[in-house]
């Protein structure tokens, strides 16, 4: 009798649970529908780490040669190189995030910059394909929005820098004429193409001197620690993300993860020349060109959404900002910084609203096109959350 009496209480119970939630989704996909695409948003109550996941295909996509300079990310010798790697002819993708660490016996002004070396026997040829280089700053997180922006809407240059053989010269003249205070970032990302072998270092040095100089002075390369993202050369800088099943609108909120370290192990690759294990813990600086497919069974539109879901971990998670490059149904491409009217999203129940996905009454099935990269100085990952809401 005891046990049908909680059987009896409990449906009940379980009914107004439904109702709750049904009342919470009517509201959330209120506020969605009536929000500006990009800026942060209110949900209480909605955001939760365990979302459904996307079943997803990962494939490596044709991609150049990756270096990112990460480790260490606070360079705290006052003359030293922080990253050195040997480049084959062909494309380069290069990821400088480094820090201006000295601070004994004080903290004292330094040069940061990467310098190539022509390690062929006939002229180099260098030219840029991507170039994004922020000035020196403490604010980290708006030089990692702005810098991801200027790398997605930057084009192919003409220039072409011609290096002799044996000739060291600074890869970004921009970055040369910029001064690091102590504690602020150096942030370059860069794509390029050279047609021989070369050298590529970090350098960091006094703000008088040219870095290239510098390299041919310097014997000091800092030993790596396996913190931060990383250091190295990596095989990898490009995946496909194709979802799996076609997403309907009548399934729910469901979510795609990239960048966890788990369903998406980080890159890996070696370091320096005695080709050390070497991991990119985060995959920053790798672009995730994404489509998913969906369509809509009961009418509804998606709300993509992310949030800081990592909040709570420790006190370098405390904020989240990103720049996607969205692609709409004619190809056209739009960039843009999240979110849009601050600078970070700090926890729950902020959101951003990244953009809204119409029903096409003309289409069954329809594709949400994107590319995505690990936001620099935010914690990973940043989920992608797909809400189904009401446009009526």
């Amino acid at each position: 009798m005891f046990k049908r009496f909680i059987a009896l209480v409990a449906i009940p119970f379980l009914c107004h649970q439904v109702a709750i939630a049904q009342n919470n989704m009517s509201t959330v996909s209120k506020i969605l529908k009536n929000a500006k695409e990009g800026e942060v948003v209110i949900l209480k109550d909605f955001l939760k780490p365990d979302f459904k996941k996307i079943a997803y295909k990962q494939s490596i996509s044709p991609g150049p040669q990756f270096l990112i300079s990460d480790d260490p990310e606070y360079i705290r010798i006052p003359e030293a190189i922080a990253m050195q790697e040997q480049v084959a002819p062909g494309a380069v993708r290069l990821y400088v995030y480094n820090v201006n660490g000295v601070k004994e016996p004080n903290q004292i002004p330094r040069k940061i910059n990467a310098v190539i070396k022509n390690l062929g026997k006939e002229n180099l040829h260098l030219r840029m394909l991507k170039y994004s280089s922020q000035a020196p700053s403490t604010n980290y997180f708006k030089v990692g929005k702005q810098g991801l922006e200027d790398f997605f809407k930057s084009e192919e240059s003409n220039h072409v820098k011609v290096i002799k053989p044996g000739e060291v010269v600074p890869i970004d003249d921009k970055m040369e004429q910029q001064i690091a205070k102590y504690d602020e970032l150096v942030h370059g990302f860069y794509e390029f193409v050279v047609d021989q072998p070369a050298l590529i270092s970090v350098v960091q040095t006094a703000p008088e001197n040219n870095t290239a100089e510098a390299f041919n002075k310097i014997d000091t390369i800092i030993p790596f620690s396996h913190v931060n993202a990383g250091r190295g050369i990596f095989p990898v800088s490009n995946y496909t993300i194709v979802s799996k099943d076609t997403l309907d609108t009548k399934s729910g909120v469901q979510q795609l993860i990239v960048a966890d370290g788990q369903d998406d192990p980080w890159i890996t690759g070696t370091i320096g020349a005695d080709k050390q294990d070497a991991k990119n813990a985060g995959n920053y600086g790798v672009l995730y060109n994404t489509k998913l497919k969906w369509k809509s069974t009961d009418g509804k539109g998606l709300a993509l959404i992310t949030w800081n879901s990592r909040s709570a971990d420790n006190q370098w998670c405390g904020g989240m900002g990103l720049t996607m490059e969205l692609f709409d149904a004619q190809g056209k491409k739009s960039v843009n910084q999240y979110p849009s009217n601050q600078l970070v999203t700090k926890a729950a129940p902020e959101a951003i609203l990244i953009k809204i996905y119409k029903p096409d009454p003309k289409k069954e099935i329809q594709e949400i096109d994107f590319t995505y990269s690990p936001p620099g100085a935010s914690c990973l990952p940043t989920p992608l959350i797909l809400v189904p809401i009401d446009l009526k």
